[in-house]
């Protein structure tokens, strides 16, 4: 018997409007030996994800899952998915996996080093791109994963390894000798996972936002200083500081720079949903804006520790921090469940928009 490739609904979003996006459909087709269909489950849209749309050109994210349409691009994002049909010993009908994902129904890889932690998918245009994209984590043998684990593993999972390789990266270079780090869209979930990972280390955080996100700020309990971004020249500037950007706003930017003049020993800019190119060139007193990149100190930090340890200690610090969030009374998430890829196109819409909730985690189940 030879199983059907059935005709793929997909969501793809236009690259010059990361914001909108519109559906199509790939024809039928028959699954070719060495090929596993993947149905998918249940994945999240975060802010991370438009900013893997923004970046999609410059940052190649957009290779990952090739459209055929010029233009529009294929969204990726992060969940669950289970085997549809498969022609790969080793990988069984029904199982399931974690890992990225386009916005699609199905969607057809090519798996290669099948072992017992999981899969890599071995189609040839993903070869040259970073590999840590490319693996697929069987969830029966993640020692993280619980079936009622899978929401917050899927929000916060790929946003939390950002967070950690941040905050690794900043204590690795001794935080550039600041003693103060200024973090902008201080609400988003990548923001605080980093602030979470730099509390204790002997600095002072102090928190930028929207008037709106003040309260929720707040209630996370991680923040020294909380204030809206009107206020910013009301922070004090008399120690070393460290300018923590998740908001890619170039008029802020410009702000921190002249306010906190030669105090400003760095400026990290890890990434953002509205900015939609890399950092502009400006005139800026103070050290030049540098761009994170997590990929790079995955491999640095593969290469000083090793992959087990540095999987033991990002496991170590996931667990720390799924326990935080997951306390009574913490507030940290809502989760909001939706279902289908019209709720996923609308998500999309209201995050680019800047019209989310903070406190909400948008999860979008396929049926």
């Amino acid at each position: 018997m030879t199983d059907t490739v059935p005709a793929i609904a997909r969501l793809l979003t236009r690259k010059g409007s990361v914001g909108t996006t519109e559906r199509d459909e790939t024809p039928a087709r028959m699954l070719r030996p060495g090929e596993v269909l993947m149905k998918l489950d249940r994945f999240s849209i975060t802010t991370n994800n438009i900013t893997y749309a923004a970046f999609g050109d410059a940052m190649d994210y957009w290779k990952f899952f090739p459209t055929g349409r010029d233009g529009l691009g294929h969204m990726p994002v992060w969940g669950f998915a289970h085997v549809a049909a498969s022609t790969v010993d080793g990988v069984a009908p029904g199982e399931s996996f974690y890992g990225y994902w386009p916005i699609a129904d199905h969607f057809v890889i090519q798996p290669t080093r099948v072992t017992e932690r999981g899969l890599y998918d071995g189609a040839p245009h993903r070869q040259a791109l970073v590999s840590a994209y490319n693996f697929y984590t069987r969830c029966s043998t993640d020692p993280v994963w619980k079936p009622g684990l899978e929401d917050l593993l899927a929000l916060y999972r790929p946003l939390f390894l950002t967070s950690f390789l941040n905050a690794d990266f900043l204590e690795d270079n001794g935080f550039f000798g600041a003693r103060r780090v200024v973090v902008s869209s201080a609400s988003s979930k990548t923001a605080y996972g980093a602030a979470f990972e730099m509390a204790g280390k002997g600095l002072e955080l102090a928190a930028l936002t929207s008037p709106r996100n003040l309260a929720f700020t707040r209630a996370l309990g991680l923040y020294d200083r909380v204030a809206p971004y009107a206020d910013l020249e009301q922070l004090p500037a008399d120690a070393p500081t460290l300018y923590l950007d998740y908001s890619g706003d170039a008029e802020l930017r410009g702000r921190v720079h002249r306010h906190f003049g030669p105090a400003l020993v760095y400026d990290c800019f890890v990434g953002s949903a509205q900015s939609t190119a890399f950092i502009a060139d400006a005139d800026l007193p103070g050290p030049k804006p540098q761009f994170f990149f997590a990929a790079l100190q995955v491999k640095k930090r593969n290469a000083d520790w090793g992959p087990l340890e540095m999987n033991r200690r990002f496991g170590e610090a996931q667990s720390r921090f799924f326990t935080r969030a997951g306390q009574a009374g913490a507030e940290w998430v809502r989760i909001r469940e939706s279902r289908g890829l019209d709720a996923a196109a609308q998500i999309i819409a209201d995050l680019y928009a800047g019209r989310a909730d903070p406190l909400d985690g948008h999860i979008v189940v396929l049926d």
